[in-house]
């Protein structure tokens, strides 16, 4: 068990016919149902500060999902894009006896959250996107989720930094490269003014380096391609997973019933943005990926503006959703203003 824990949170391990989920665990088990699904190369650990600051009127889960922190290391099988992760929730959720749950998910969780909305609707209560990933996927899509390329270049596994997988999966917990785990959560995980407490930094990092690397997990596989910029998503690995080529939650906007949604992002994040430093549109566009073909073949991808294009059509279809920007936060607006992430939340959840 994690020591740096807050007393109010517990680590479990639940069995299920699916795999071994470690989960955190708070509040009443005879109260509201609250789940909080973590983003890519993150554990549960990150979810833990807010979760000793909810009532106990909620009982609040955080699962590891398949291949990150404690939990069992299965393979992703992109091709069926994040629905790996959605069967697992409902397989936790069966187990524990959960029918209805609010859904929180961060930035790639946003994903699988959505996704989650869309195979099982029912079961939902609520569902809150945190720094959500696109319902387009990650990368290589204009606004209307029309894909750059046709066959997906500059999206999947490829795409990662070879020198960020291997200090990851060296478990790397210093700060001594740009490309360390330290390095990348200080640098693009939170705002440039956010400072972390150590022991909290050092418990985000060792979860971090929890992540399963290979070919099946973190980053995934490719293939070459002729298309700009050279490289296109394989069949396997989380990056592969949230390829446009195999992740499409714009399904969102007719699903019944509708669940009101909370979509909650820092207007700092440089992860999920129109202009993010991890997609190849725009890492092109500023002279960071050579020969880009320039924005009438291969424009920025619009993140924000696709989650907003999704979440108004809706609203037209008779769903509620409303959007809180943070001022001057990151990628993390549960780290980053706990205050203020738990106010806005608690309210839309009792409203």
């Amino acid at each position: 068990m994690d020591d740096t824990l807050p007393d109010s949170v517990e680590s479990r391990r639940v069995e299920t016919d699916r795999l071994t989920t470690k989960v955190l665990v708070s509040g009443d088990p005879d109260g509201t149902p609250l789940c909080l699904v973590h983003g890519n190369v993150s554990s549960s650990r990150f979810w833990a500060g807010l979760m000793a600051d909810l009532p106990d009127d909620y009982w609040v889960l955080a699962p590891d999902l398949r291949g990150y922190g404690d939990s069992e290391t299965k393979p992703v099988d992109a091709t069926r894009g994040v629905q790996d992760y959605t069967e697992d929730l409902a397989a936790l959720f069966a187990e524990v006896g959960v029918e209805a749950v609010a859904l929180v998910g961060w930035s790639i969780g946003g994903g699988i959250a959505m996704q989650y909305a869309i195979d099982y609707p029912e079961t939902l209560t609520e569902l809150v996107l945190v720094s959500t990933m696109s319902p387009y996927g990650f990368g290589g899509t204009t606004r209307d989720g029309t894909p750059c390329q046709p066959d997906y270049a500059g999206t999947g596994g490829g795409l990662a930094d070879d020198e960020f997988v291997e200090r990851l999966a060296e478990g790397d917990v210093t700060a001594e490269a740009d490309a360390s785990p330290r390095s990348v959560m200080h640098a693009f995980y939170v705002g440039p003014d956010h400072e972390f407490a150590s022991e909290t930094a050092d418990a985000y990092v060792e979860a971090m380096c929890a992540t399963a690397v290979g070919d099946g997990n973190y980053p995934g596989d490719a293939v070459p391609s002729d298309n700009w910029p050279g490289v296109a998503p394989g069949e396997r690995g989380v990056l592969n997973a949230i390829s446009p080529k195999y992740f499409d939650a714009s399904g969102l906007a007719t699903i019944e019933p509708q669940p009101p949604v909370l979509w909650v992002r820092g207007d700092a994040d440089q992860i999920v943005s129109d202009t993010s430093f991890f997609d190849a549109g725009y890492l092109g566009q500023i002279g960071e990926l050579p020969d880009w073909p320039g924005d009438d073949v291969y424009p920025p991808q619009p993140m924000n503006d696709q989650t907003r294009d999704v979440l108004e059509a809706y609203a037209a279809n008779g769903g509620s959703y409303s959007e809180e920007t943070f001022t001057d936060v990151g990628h993390s607006p549960h780290i980053e203003r706990p205050e203020q992430f738990r106010s806005v939340l608690l309210e839309f959840l009792g409203s």
